[in-house]
């Protein structure tokens, strides 16, 4: 393993090791420079370090990168709720609360484990740890996902998510009372200088476009569709959020106040696409879960 140094400077001065580590590595997690502290492949002016400690000007910090173990997903009998499949993809309906794909801290009960356990061959053109995989919701974002069995089926899917021709459609509850009827947020999402563990609106971010329509308002809630033009990591919570109505629940983005909706209010209802075989248009639906509808009932009751 090869050995990096860096000289702390004095506008680093007084910040913690793991933060100036993952200022200067942007491809590697806080949380994996956290795991890398402590398993002692890092250390200050020679000697072991915690993450939290904070550094002085002229300090060297040292550090190397551990070897990747090889990843071995095993199957796991999670249930699924498939919502259509062929030999060539399937549409989950994915529970709120797992996760999708294995990450740190989530090295068990994936969407992925489960599917390995479901199906014989997922695609392999994510690689070991992301098979079958297209694209993404979150962690507390129930909903519907199309997952590749082979690459044909992966390479064209993927095609049309680049393309915009992939519709994803989903509902949400937000905090305030939207005035009109639709909007368009046009505003570019990138890591959040001052907090990497969240997005944000960043100028040099990555294009975004979110649309949205209300669906019912009331006096201190919204609740709203929202269709995707770009998939950015967190996109709807974010831009609610920069226009000054966050989502319900949302642990991230959302206010202390707010109903326990385990999570974001936020579900993945509607997913269309052309078929990579047949050529021929699908889109499927999916209700939101209980949690979500029973906070909805609430809302209704209070006004």
């Amino acid at each position: 393993m090869t050995v990096n140094q860096h000289i702390v400077s004095e506008t680093e001065s007084k910040k913690r090791v793991d933060k100036i580590l993952s200022d200067l590595l942007q491809d590697h997690s806080r949380s994996q420079i956290q795991s890398w502290i402590e398993e002692g492949h890092v250390t200050l002016n020679g000697e072991k370090v915690k993450a939290n400690q904070k550094c002085q000007a002229g300090e060297t910090i040292r550090w190397e990168v551990p070897e990747t173990k090889p990843l071995v997903l095993e199957p796991e009998n999670i249930p699924l709720d498939i919502v259509y499949e062929d030999a060539d993809l399937l549409v989950v309906n994915k529970a709120k609360g797992m996760v999708v794909h294995p990450s740190a801290g989530h090295h068990t009960g994936t969407l992925v484990h489960a599917l390995l356990y479901h199906c014989k061959d997922l695609s392999g053109i994510n690689g070991v740890e992301r098979p079958g995989i297209v694209h993404r919701i979150d962690m507390d974002t129930s909903g519907l996902l199309v997952v590749a069995k082979n690459d044909l089926a992966h390479q064209n899917l993927s095609e049309q998510l680049q393309e915009k021709q992939l519709k994803r459609t989903y509902e949400a509850i937000v905090h305030g009372e939207i005035g009109h009827e639709t909007g368009l947020i046009d505003a570019p999402i990138g890591r959040d200088p001052k907090d990497r563990q969240k997005m944000g609106i960043v100028e040099n971010g990555k294009p975004a476009v979110t649309h949205f329509r209300v669906l019912e308002r009331f006096s201190d809630y919204t609740h709203i569709e929202c269709q995707l033009e770009t998939g950015r990591t967190h996109q709807i919570r974010v831009h609610m959020q920069y226009i000054g109505f966050p989502l319900v629940g949302d642990p991230k983005y959302g206010q202390r106040k707010s109903f326990d909706v385990q999570g974001q209010a936020l579900h993945a209802k509607q997913i269309g696409f052309i078929h990579p075989r047949t050529e021929q248009w699908m889109e499927f639906e999916a209700a939101p879960p209980a949690i979500f509808m029973e906070t909805l009932d609430q809302i209704r009751k209070m006004y």
